[in-house]
């Protein structure tokens, strides 16, 4: 008799929108480089239903998830269990299915860290950081960003008190400090990281002059097929590279694989099949 197939083990990535989402086609990729058996897909989440449709995918025999936009902090409450990142991020990307319980981790911050200085070659240790933003995607990658020592931090936002108020609760990391937008008159950042959403809208925060310095990076945690608003910015102000996302998105999807498969899958291919179209 013919020995039955093992049915695959089901993954998935919730979202509201998802279906731009390119996280079922890298982990095939993975799955396939690594001769792991799962099946992986997209599921819209309307608004308000995230623990319901997290634990129907449980109940379903789904082994764990990644969460996306608007859904981070949801997960976060869902998680029986906590990574440090995670808990410190006050938001999850990731959720293991073990038998006693769901595990959240949030694996965007080390996904950005490994594509900078393992694909780019940029050490980031005694680097002046600009950070954009201080929502929910700046929380993501604070921790992983200020272990790797940079001279200084700092969080422009908009609302000055959000990116002030940020900085506090990540104080004992390492010299962080948040301010508006027009306080960045005059200094000088050389690495500038946009986690704002400003590209939704083809737009860049308003950022002084000058504020990239000589050989200065820019990388914008947004992607897509054309350079973003904010990696054209970098380009025309002479930015020594201009880098979007989409090497982050891998990065941290290799992790959220790890987490879950107990192997380190390789992001290169991936990343050079997703450029290639």
């Amino acid at each position: 008799m013919p020995v039955a197939e093992l049915k695959p083990d089901p993954y998935a990535v919730m979202g509201n929108p998802i279906a731009h989402s390119k996280s079922p086609r890298i982990h095939a990729l993975f799955a396939a480089q690594t001769g792991q058996n799962l099946e992986y897909r997209a599921i819209l989440v309307e608004p308000g239903g995230f623990a319901t449709a997290a634990r129907a995918f449980r109940e379903a025999g789904g082994k764990g998830l990644n969460v996306t936009v608007p859904f981070k902090q949801d997960a976060w409450v869902v998680a029986d269990l906590l990574s440090a990142r995670a808990e410190r991020a006050g938001a999850v990307n990731t959720l293991i299915f073990d038998p006693i319980g769901v595990r959240g981790d949030n694996t965007d911050g080390p996904g950005l860290v490994r594509d900078l200085t393992v694909n780019h070659g940029c050490p980031l240790a005694e680097k002046r950081i600009l950070l954009l933003g201080a929502g929910g995607a700046a929380r993501g990658v604070l921790q992983p960003l200020l272990a790797e020592r940079p001279t200084q931090l700092v969080i422009a936002n908009r609302t000055a008190g959000k990116a002030v108020e940020l900085a506090l609760r990540f104080s004992d990391l390492g010299r962080v400090s948040g301010c508006g937008f027009a306080d960045l008159t005059g200094r000088r950042f050389d690495l500038i990281v946009n986690a704002t959403a400003a590209g939704l809208s083809d737009a860049v925060p308003p950022l002084p002059d000058g504020v990239l310095a000589a050989d200065g990076w820019c990388y914008d945690l947004m992607y897509g097929s054309e350079p973003t608003a904010f990696v054209r910015w970098g380009r025309e102000r002479g930015a020594a590279r201009a880098l979007d996302g989409l090497g982050m998105l891998v990065e941290q999807a290799a992790e959220s694989f790890h987490l879950w498969r107990g192997i380190w899958p390789e992001t290169k291919p991936v990343i050079e099949a997703l450029r290639s179209g």
